[in-house]
């Protein structure tokens, strides 16, 4: 609870200071191909799709990174096929912040990061830290990161602001391709005003990649006295400590 606490006190803070403040996650993959999918949709003709969801028979698997920018009510999908990598997990925040933070907020210094303690963004990989690092040298932004933890990742904002609503867009729709993907999670709306942003980001990204040598003494990671294994800050190569 503690910890929950301390996000609640940094989130507010962030907020009310009207710095950026990201909830980010990757939804679940989907077979690319011919394959049924659960729900249903409404068609002028009979689909016939595969009984069985062998890899094999498709075309590959769709990745799903997603960001939800609180202050905005607005949620961003960047697709690939290759593999859900820190780097492609840092490469799609770089891409939002390219593309709409920037202009949203052109006067901020400083971000926050929510978001669970596993997959592309787990507390304990070094090469999700060298990834961040190298981000935050390139947007030159500070980017603060707080931590769910363990087994609470269903907390994460994006988890219940985001990504049912577009699960139910895309309930029964067969994803044949990357492009109707696309097509129906831009579709995603609720009553309250969510608007979804999707693009397509061609990258390939290698599995198995280790951090530089000598990143651990290099780093400019500065960790919390509370909890510092779930929060900490990447701070710029010509920024400071903010």
């Amino acid at each position: 609870n503690a910890q929950f606490q301390n996000i609640a006190s940094i989130k507010a803070a962030y907020l009310a200071a009207g710095d950026p403040v990201l909830s980010i996650d990757t939804k679940k993959k989907e077979l690319i191909g011919n394959f049924a999918r659960e729900g249903h949709t409404y068609t002028q003709a009979h689909v016939d799709v595969l009984d069985h969801d062998f890899p094999s028979a498709g075309d590959g698997k769709l990745i799903p990174h997603g960001l939800y920018d609180l202050a905005r009510n607005e949620g961003y999908l960047h697709l690939n096929t290759s593999h859900d990598t820190s780097e492609f997990c840092c490469d799609s925040m770089a891409h939002w912040w390219e593309r709409h933070g920037r202009q949203h907020y052109p006067n901020a210094r400083r971000m926050l990061l929510l978001c669970d303690g596993g997959g592309s963004n787990a507390t304990n990989r070094h090469v999700f830290k060298e990834a961040l690092q190298k981000l935050v040298d390139c947007i030159g932004l500070t980017i603060r990161v707080a931590h769910y933890p363990p087994y609470c990742s269903k907390h994460n904002p994006i988890e219940h602001r985001l990504f049912p609503h577009v699960t139910r867009a895309c309930q029964g729709v067969i994803f044949h391709s990357v492009a109707i993907a696309k097509q129906f999670m831009e579709k995603a709306k609720t009553g309250a005003g969510l608007k979804v942003t999707v693009d397509i980001l061609q990258g390939v990204y290698v599995t198995g990649k280790k951090c530089a040598a000598d990143f651990l003494e290099n780093m400019r990671i500065v960790f919390d006295e509370h909890f510092p294994k779930w929060n900490y800050c990447a701070i710029p190569a010509e920024g400071r400590f903010r």
